[in-house]
């Protein structure tokens, strides 16, 4: 006999990002917004995705329909979705206002139709945000590129990083972010790159002492949602769904920009110390080496223009 007071309908959304984190906390806002306006029908139920396994894990679960939903980077997204990771293209980005010209403009939807030809997932229209990611080291800022000659920089596992630091002359080396601190620590790596978020959870200022500023690439969660769960809910289930969740994404991307300013004021305080280096000096570096160029090669021509008509000629 079913439960009076159970939902009629039950999913779950999963994500990556610690319970302090603004997305974390939207995402449960978003759902009791959900609840309410759906008077009680749909539950959508919030954890944290290291519980299902590795990101690529909750991918496939997201894709075979065991898991309802999942917030991912589109440049982690690229090991099933390649063109995905045109979003994260090192320096294409200044600043947020070129951000979100492109990702609620041409490139977003180019991006989100590149998902949706999986015909298993699709992606909501607003993306939420992750930052952009910084370099900090143990030995001494990075200024302009001279400074990353042979470094060894810890990056995620994904073609475009690797690519874009090895165009820069460091030694990209992968490791999983479980793993990041002990490979600061031990000095198996040098280096690494993660917006400010991730190195005040990480507490990674009790391993490096500098931090630069680079912005050398912007990175945003999609709101993955497995098709045939999404499709089989009742239309006006799927339109409250839809409208929280974009505004959580939206109300998520103000609470980050907040969250960011007082972290480089607390990260200062633990003995984290800033640099500003140029972002033209870093551009330059990798048109010489070729990098730009390559990557246009891999994206369709398309999905390279919509890039270029919010950031400009790269």
């Amino acid at each position: 006999m079913r439960n009076a007071n159970a939902a009629e309908f039950s999913y779950r959304i999963a994500h990556s990002a610690p319970a302090t984190h603004p997305l974390h906390l939207r995402l449960t806002e978003a759902s009791e917004r959900i609840k309410v306006d759906t008077k009680g029908r749909f539950d959508l139920q919030v954890f944290p995705a290291d519980q299902l396994g590795s990101q690529s894990d909750v991918l496939g679960q997201v894709r075979s329909g065991a898991v309802d939903f999942f917030m991912l980077s589109g440049v982690v997204l690229s090991t099933f979705v390649p063109n995905s990771a045109i979003s994260g293209l090192g320096f294409a980005f200044k600043d947020y206002d070129t951000v979100w010209k492109a990702m609620d403009g041409g490139l977003g939807a180019f991006i989100r139709g590149e998902i949706a030809k999986s015909r298993s997932i699709f992606a909501f229209e607003k993306i939420w945000d992750n930052g952009f990611r910084q370099i900090t080291t143990a030995t001494r800022p990075v200024n302009g590129p001279v400074d990353l000659q042979g470094v060894k920089i810890r990056v995620p596992p994904s073609a475009m990083w690797t690519s874009l630091f090895k165009a820069l002359g460091a030694s990209p080396t992968t490791i999983n972010a479980n793993e990041l601190y002990s490979s600061l620590q031990t000095k198996i790596v040098d280096a690494q790159e993660n917006p400010l978020a991730v190195l005040s959870t990480f507490k990674l200022y009790e391993v490096q002492k500098f931090c630069s500023l680079t912005n050398h690439m912007w990175d945003g969660f999609w709101l993955l949602g497995n098709r045939a769960a999404f499709d089989a809910l009742p239309k006006d289930v799927q339109a409250v769904l839809t409208k929280h969740l974009n505004a959580g994404a939206m109300a998520e991307r103000e609470d980050l920009v907040k969250l960011n300013t007082s972290l480089r004021e607390d990260l200062t305080k633990k003995g984290l110390q800033f640099a500003t280096p140029k972002p033209s000096e870093f551009q330059d570096k990798l048109r010489a080496a070729g990098f730009y160029k390559e990557w246009q090669g891999k994206f369709p021509a398309a999905g390279w223009a919509q890039l270029e008509a919010a950031v400009g000629a790269l």
